[in-house]
């Protein structure tokens, strides 16, 4: 059997981060026949054009890791109502220098769980817009926003019963998606 391999980017670096502990569910919730990564970027240096051409070897992990891929998936947190610094620095160094970005054409999904009402709402739309400038087709539909509270997740750290069904249909439409785009 074939193997799909999914690059997770998540975008918070807390150790007890709700959104590591929703990309670790997501990718038990995945079929045998995806595999998941989640890729390192909090040891990337800050993006700097004067570096294009002599990219850090954090920067060359990355990219390699991104190129192999045949699907992204972005689990990000809402800060300020914008998607997390350390974020936004690795698609920028992934997309670098200009012309040469690892991202374009890999299909991905976008979620992310915060404590407030609305989840990550903004984070997403913000994240939204970089991908479709670099050439990512993103799953539109179903949306998931998604808010922690109790009983969000279960004591093995898996996604609790009433939330369990909805967030396998969106896991379930990604999957597809990215089947659609890689079979394409």
């Amino acid at each position: 059997m074939s193997q799909t391999r999914i690059a997770v980017i998540v975008g918070s670096l807390r150790r007890e981060s709700f959104n590591r502990q929703l990309a670790n569910a997501l990718c038990a919730m995945g079929p045998a026949d995806f595999e998941f990564q989640q890729l390192q970027i909090g040891d990337l240096p800050l993006y700097n054009q004067d570096d294009d051409a002599n990219q850090h070897p954090n920067v060359l992990r990355l990219k390699d890791e991104v190129s192999r891929s045949q699907g992204l998936l972005f689990v990000t947190p809402e800060y300020n109502r914008s998607m997390p610094g350390v974020l936004k620095n690795a698609i920028d160094h992934a997309s670098r220098p200009y012309g040469k970005s690892a991202w374009a054409n890999k299909p991905a999904g976008v979620i992310g769980i915060s404590v407030g009402a609305i989840g990550t709402a903004l984070a997403q739309q913000h994240l939204r817009n970089v991908l479709a400038y670099l050439d990512v087709p993103t799953l539109g539909q179903p949306e998931a926003f998604l808010q922690a509270k109790e009983g969000f997740f279960d004591a093995d750290g898996k996604i609790g019963e009433a939330s369990r069904g909805f967030v396998q249909k969106w896991m379930d439409a990604y999957v597809a998606f990215v089947r659609r785009h890689v079979a394409g």
